[in-house]
């Protein structure tokens, strides 16, 4: 098995100033190739922590991609400390130097002097092309190591590895078979309730059951090797079986992309109103493309269930579409989500059992209810179903 590693840099990703995003996307990238990532790590600016990282990696790993460091400024290191692991110097690359200056040239700028440091990898480096970038990355070998350094802007980080990193271990490589990874995603139940219906199913040798909770929702997966796929397709009918209910999409396609696709199939326009969500329902929809007729946010206001239901209703009506799917105020913990279609119009008042979730994560709760009211219709289901922590105190139709 080929040992691949990824080698964050920085004070402010080691520090977590900022998320490391770059290492998420390598790490399912290298999945999808065959590659699972083995182990990552974090090191910050200081030059001996780079060195040391860089020859205790070495010593361990295949592969090692390092991403950060290989910009202008005074705490970019990874190539000064690249050629001190090494134990050789830094040398100018004047082929890279002049497409710098003429990168800046194109646009109407004079390259600074701290720039030519871009430029600069250690002796024993192959070149690695940047084509969205001035910082050039490289690759060397380190002990047992192949060594490849990136950039940690990620537009050009995830350029590089995909046009020159994974090809260039494709080509040194046997790679095999991708593991096979089938996904699910739940709203509606809790984690341990779903483990503790899932976990007596009897899984192929080599196939593991995964469990990814991101309030509101719950990821399951199954992953094995791609020589167990029918035993893995046959196990997972049964899982598919026992979350149907709660079940919002498959794959990893997300539940407004899902609504998207059904209402363009059916040729329907949504019109949407908003109190408590305050935009987050709209905004989600509209990233996905979903046909929107309308989208208000309306300030908060005291209203029956009955009205708020005849009121997106009339919305509906109003912007000459057939659906409307509307959320109300939050008052003492209640909220109401109505939807109006072809066939009937729906409304539910709902309460939230806990109070230990912020504002942020109960908007997300009632955006993903009133997206799930309009899938569950769509699906031929019944709209209006429990969610775990929150009551379903009232329903009209």
């Amino acid at each position: 098995m080929i040992r691949v590693e990824m080698l964050s840099t920085g004070d402010e990703v080691l520090h977590g100033q900022i998320v490391d995003t770059n290492a998420a996307w390598l790490a399912d990238v290298l999945f999808q190739h065959g590659l699972p990532m083995t182990s990552r790590s974090t090191v910050g600016d200081a030059m001996s922590s780079l060195v040391d990282a860089l020859q205790s990696r070495s010593q361990i790993a295949d592969v090692l991609i390092v991403n950060g460091g290989l910009g202008p400024t005074s705490d970019d290191l990874s190539a000064l400390a690249a050629a001190t692991a090494c134990g050789t110097e830094l040398v100018i690359q004047q082929e890279w130097l002049e497409k710098m200056e003429a990168w800046f040239a194109s646009r109407g700028r004079i390259m600074a002097p701290s720039n030519r440091k871009q430029a600069e990898i250690p002796s024993n480096a192959e070149l690695i092309d940047n084509p969205v970038g001035t910082a050039c990355g490289f690759a060397l070998q380190l002990n047992r190591c192949w060594i490849f350094f990136t950039p940690g802007v990620p537009s050009e980080f995830k350029v590089m590895v995909e046009q020159e990193i994974i090809p260039r271990l494709k080509a040194r490589f046997d790679l095999p078979e991708p593991p096979l990874c089938l996904r699910l995603t739940t709203f509606g139940r809790g984690e341990s309730d779903i483990a503790a219906e899932l976990e007596p199913l009897p899984l192929p040798e080599g196939v593991v059951m995964g469990y990814r909770s991101s309030m509101p929702i719950i990821e399951i997966k199954l992953t094995g090797p791609a020589s167990q796929r029918v035993a893995m397709e046959q196990a997972w009918q049964q899982v598919k079986l026992l979350l149907a209910e709660c079940t919002i999409f498959h794959g990893t396609e997300g539940l407004p992309p899902l609504i998207t696709r059904e209402l363009q199939n059916r040729g329907f326009r949504l019109a949407l109103s908003e109190q408590y969500t305050a935009g987050l329902l709209n905004w989600q929809l509209a990233s996905a493309e979903v046909p929107l007729s309308a989208a208000e946010i309306l300030p908060p206001h005291a209203e029956t269930l009955e009205a708020q239901v005849e009121r997106t209703r009339a919305l509906a009506a109003q912007q000459g579409t057939v659906l409307g799917l509307s959320v109300g105020n939050l008052e003492e913990g209640e909220v109401s989500i109505a939807l109006h279609t072809p066939e009937a119009s729906w409304g539910q008042r709902v309460k939230f059992t806990h109070g230990r979730h912020n504002v942020e994560t109960r908007q997300k709760v009632v955006a993903m209810m009133a997206m799930n009211m309009l899938r569950r219709w769509l699906h031929g289901s019944e709209v209006s179903t429990g969610h775990g922590w929150i009551d379903v105190l009232e329903t009209v139709k």
